[in-house]
């Protein structure tokens, strides 16, 4: 019997499935389980209601993005900070609530209402209450690696008396 033979044959199934176990802990997307999704939602809404841009930009990976409605994506912290500081400077008095948050196949669905008073600089001072959705993909780390927002632009507009 050749030992040798069946020692290389081990190790190269050793190697295969060591592989195969880097590969799938490197992965570019992250399944979370409903109650880490959740809680991770719901602090991911207390950043949009803490007046701290910053904080919201810490939930998405270094170079995640941030898409809102189609429009040109929000790439990277730098610039997630400053979408969400848009929308906090618009309304001062803003209010995030999660409606929920689930997950569908290899993304999550977090859905919102926002509400506040349009009081920023060049304001309207009219009240809106609008709900949306982010699409959410996650990297290896945990963090958001790209969310793609909608709301309901007309309605908003409609609001704030545009």
């Amino acid at each position: 019997m050749n030992h040798g033979w069946n020692v290389q044959a081990e190790r190269a199934v050793i190697v295969a499935l060591l592989f195969a176990a880097i590969a799938a802990c490197h992965s570019t997307e992250m399944v979370m389980d409903p109650a880490k999704l959740k809680e991770f939602g719901t602090r991911y809404t207390a950043a949009w209601c803490s007046q701290d841009p910053r904080s919201v930009a810490a939930f998405f990976a270094e170079g995640g993005s941030l898409t809102i409605n189609d429009g040109v994506p929000a790439a990277g912290r730098t610039a997630i900070t400053a979408a969400a500081q848009g929308f906090m400077t618009a309304f001062p008095d803003m209010v995030v609530t999660m409606d929920s948050v689930t997950l569908d196949g290899d993304r999550a669905v977090y859905r919102w209402t926002l509400s506040g008073t349009n009081t920023g600089p060049g304001g309207t001072g009219k009240t809106v209450r609008i709900s949306g959705h982010e699409e959410w993909t996650f990297g290896a780390d945990g963090l958001i690696a790209e969310s793609k927002g909608h709301f309901d632009v007309a309605d908003y507009n409609r609001q704030l008396g545009k």
